[in-house]
Parts: structure tokens; C-alpha cells; sequence
């Protein structure tokens, strides 16, 4: 804030005043140049930017009792609005200060009503509900808070030292377990391997087998078209063979040779109305 006692004055772009006349308001001032009556009129000028302000960083306790230490960031400009001006004015003494101090408040109200775990996952949460609270109570001061943002939560070392554990513990379990699912995705695959490695082995012996059954088939076939005639051929000629042995005579017709048994020396012909020869023994 700057006070303007001149009889000429000039107000910035960011700049909203108001004019007191003889300690009364009598005006509010816009960018521009002005005129005023020194020792008669006063004019306050307010720069409406935003203004960056530190929430200082303070302890507080956890809805589990814990203690940490918090502080944040907030951005906070005056409402250019007269009325709003009037107010930066005349409700607040030092509004930066007020704004400030209330924020810290609330601050601890906020984590007061959450757990340390808690706390530790709801920075946006808490942002948002610390902004909303500080809005409610600065537009009295003709305020308006544009962002509130949590900047540390910092438990005991003790606190840390336990979660920093309790991380590596969960961080082994998880590579544990993805150790274990690559092991058992491995055996899964295989096995896999393996059925389909025996599946084509069974396939293969399948087709070998069927290999050789056709080919039996085959042999069948050509043994039942071309060797049962030749088999009785050579059935006639052992036949034949073992008559001569025995001292035995045969007989030949048109359709071929037929085994004569000789008893002493009486022939025995065999005669079938095919024009069989008697063959005498010597």
C-alpha cells in the first residue's frame, strides 16, 4: 500500500485507491492521472495483483497423534471491486498478515482431521478444502485466495525410517512375486512345448504305422492276385516230386500232370475222362 498526499498523482495499471476527504471516504480511484487538495484529501492506493505468500512452516498433530511438520504456498490479491478496495481498507488492519495467520489455522485444523497415512496422499485434498475455508473468511477483507498448495509434510525420523522399511519390504514382495509369475509363465510355456513335442512324435508314429499298414495291404493284395495260382503250381510240383521219389509214375493230360501211386508192380492210373495215359513201371 502507498499513501498519496500531493496535489497530482498517477495510478498504475495493477493500482485500485480510494480518496479520503478531511479522514472520510469520499472516492474510489482508478488507473489514471489525479488530482487531488493537499492537507484536504488523502489518497490510499492497493496494488490488486496476486500476491505469492508463504505459509510458514509449523508442527502439527495427526488424527493417529503423529507429529509432523507442514507448510505451504498460497497466491492472494485484493478484489478490485470498490467495495472490496474499501474493505482492504477498513475491516483488516495488515490483510497479508491476517491471511497468513488464518491459513496456519486452518492448516492445522485440515491434518488434524486426517491420519498420517492419510495426510500423506491428500496434499490435493487438503489444498482444495484449505482454499475454500480461507475464501470464506477473506472476502471480508476483500480478498481472494487463487491457490493454495502444500509444499512439505515431513514426519519424525523414526516415522520415515519405518516407511522407508515398510517400502522395501513391499518392493522385495513385488519382485518376488514377479520373479515367481515369470517362473511359472516359463514352466507353462514348457510344458506346452512339451505336449506339442509329444503331439507331434504321436503323429509322426501314426503316420509310420499307417505306413506300414498300407503297405501290408498292399503285400496282401498282390499276394492274393498273383501268387495263389503259382502257389498251386508249386504245390503240384512237390506233389510230383515226392510221387517220383516214391518210385511212383505220374500221368500227363491236356491239363497237365497228375501223380500215379504204383502198388508192386500193378500200375494204378488215374483216369478222368481227360484222355489220361497208362505208364507202365519197368
Amino acid at each position: 500500500m502507498r499513501t498519496i498526499y500531493g496535489f497530482i498523482y498517477t495510478l498504475r495499471p495493477y493500482e485500485r485507491g480510494i480518496q479520503e476527504t478531511l479522514g472520510k471516504y469520499s472516492g474510489y480511484k482508478q488507473p489514471g492521472l489525479g488530482f487531488q487538495l493537499p492537507l484536504v484529501h488523502i489518497t490510499r492506493v492497493r496494488d490488486v495483483r496476486e500476491h505469492t505468500m508463504d505459509i510458514h512452516p509449523q508442527a502439527v498433530i495427526t488424527k493417529d497423534n503423529v507429529e509432523i511438520m507442514v507448510d505451504g504456498i498460497m497466491w492472494v490479491r485484493p478484489t478490485i471491486e470498490e467495495e472490496a478496495i474499501k474493505k482492504t481498507f477498513y475491516n483488516i488492519d495488515d490483510w497479508k498478515r491476517a491471511i497468513v495467520q488464518l491459513a496456519m489455522t486452518n492448516l492445522r485444523q485440515e491434518f488434524g482431521d486426517l491420519t498420517l497415512d492419510e495426510s500423506l496422499v491428500a496434499r490435493e485434498t487438503i489444498a482444495t478444502n484449505l482454499q475454500r475455508v480461507l475464501n470464506t473468511y477473506a472476502v471480508e477483507w476483500g480478498l481472494t485466495v487463487s491457490k493454495v498448495e502444500i509444499r512439505l509434510i515431513d514426519p519424525p525420523e523414526d516415522i520415515k525410517k519405518a516407511m522407508h522399511k515398510q517400502k522395501t519390504a513391499e518392493q522385495e514382495r513385488r519382485s518376488m512375486r514377479l520373479l515367481a509369475t515369470g517362473e511359472f509363465e516359463a514352466a507353462e510355456q514348457q510344458k506346452l512345448a512339451i505336449i506339442q513335442r509329444a503331439e507331434g512324435e504321436r503323429e509322426a508314429v501314426i503316420q509310420v504305422a499307417q505306413g506300414k499298414a498300407e503297405a501290408i495291404r498292399l503285400v496282401n493284395e498282390a499276394a492274393e492276385q498273383y501268387f495263389i495260382g503259382n502257389a498251386q503250381v508249386l504245390k503240384k510240383l512237390e506233389m510230383v516230386e515226392n510221387s517220383l521219389r516214391d518210385n511212383a509214375k505220374i500221368v500227363i493230360t491236356e491239363h497237365g500232370i497228375h501223380p500215379t501211386l504204383l502198388l508192386g508192380n500193378l500200375p494204378v492210373a488215374v483216369s478222368n475222362g481227360n484222355g489220361a495215359k497208362l505208364i507202365k513201371t519197368e
